[in-house]
């Protein structure tokens, strides 16, 4: 495998490449698992096969830094990398557990995500990003400012106490324990920071998912020393009403489908519409077997990105 630039192009190279892979991971996994222990042989094939694209992707980008290549020919052969390694994976993940459409729309949903998160890895813009802050940092900043707020009022010691009291229930309330302020993506453009939630869609009981965002979003609005902006990226255009809840919110600021897209064509500079648009082909790329699969079992909607 010659890696060059012009990987971005070779998508039919790629997939004959991880296809071997798949059949020398598989040759391997026969003589460890046998035919009853089809799921753990399915789990141990999924990461085998995402080595096999991580080894590819490290001396690819050692090429392009050695080589100064621009972040967008970086991206769009890493692009090409993840998407065919994707097909391939699904078609061997297939071939050994046979998906059922609960489970191959959960799986391309998943990899939607990390697949739209490469476009903020090689930015053509001046974005970057930042570690979230933890929770337990935010809490002592809040109460430090309230007790400092409390301390100078003009009323009598026991009075400040017990506001001090009724705070700390508020808490207590909101939070038995520490709350998860990290979301899928975190990143800024030198003036706004942007917190980042990525869903496949809202098709399903999503009511713990909207009341833990629904929190979070609210407790960044509430930290006043920094500018955080609060956005949710869904795949999607047929929603339910969770997705409603928060768009209704005014903490998050929600977009869906090709408004998603766009949105990340702003952010980093990178057209993933487009690019999707003139590679992105499941039904063609899949091998015969999966193929058939698919249209038997009538999954190819779940392959709309």
């Amino acid at each position: 495998m010659d890696i060059n630039k012009n990987l971005r192009y070779n998508k039919a190279e790629l997939l004959a490449y991880f296809r071997s892979r798949a059949n020398e991971i598989l040759s391997d996994l026969a003589l460890e698992y046998s035919a009853a222990d089809y799921k753990k042989k399915a789990s141990a094939l999924n990461k085998a096969i995402i080595q096999s694209r991580d080894n590819l992707l490290e001396i690819l980008n050692e090429k392009a830094r050695t080589e100064n290549w621009t972040n967008s020919e970086t991206l769009e052969c890493v692009l090409m990398i993840t998407y065919t390694n994707d097909v391939v994976m699904l078609e061997s993940r297939n071939s050994v557990w046979e998906y059922d459409y609960m489970a191959f729309s959960r799986r391309v949903g998943e990899l939607w995500e990390p697949f739209c998160k490469l476009c903020f890895k090689y930015p053509s813009t001046r974005i970057s990003a930042f570690v979230p802050p933890l929770f337990s940092e935010v809490k002592e900043s809040l109460t430090t400012e309230i007790t400092t707020y409390i301390d100078a009022l003009k009323i009598k010691v026991k009075e400040k106490e017990q506001l001090k009291r009724y705070y700390d229930k508020v808490w207590n309330l909101v939070t038995s324990g520490e709350i998860q302020l990290e979301c899928d993506l975190h990143f800024t453009d030198g003036q706004t920071k942007y917190i980042v939630d990525f869903k496949s869609g809202f098709g399903s009981n999503e009511k713990g998912n909207t009341n833990r965002l629904l929190l979070v979003g609210s407790i960044y609005q509430n930290i006043e020393t920094e500018n955080y902006k609060c956005l949710i990226f869904v795949r999607s255009t047929d929603n339910n009403h969770y997705l409603a809840t928060l768009q209704n919110s005014g903490i998050w600021e929600t977009s869906c489908g090709t408004d998603t897209y766009s949105k990340i064509h702003h952010f980093t500079g990178f057209d993933i519409r487009n690019w999707i648009d003139q590679n992105i082909d499941w039904m063609n790329d899949f091998a015969p077997q999966m193929r058939d699969a698919v249209t038997n079992n009538e999954l190819q909607n779940y392959l709309i990105w």
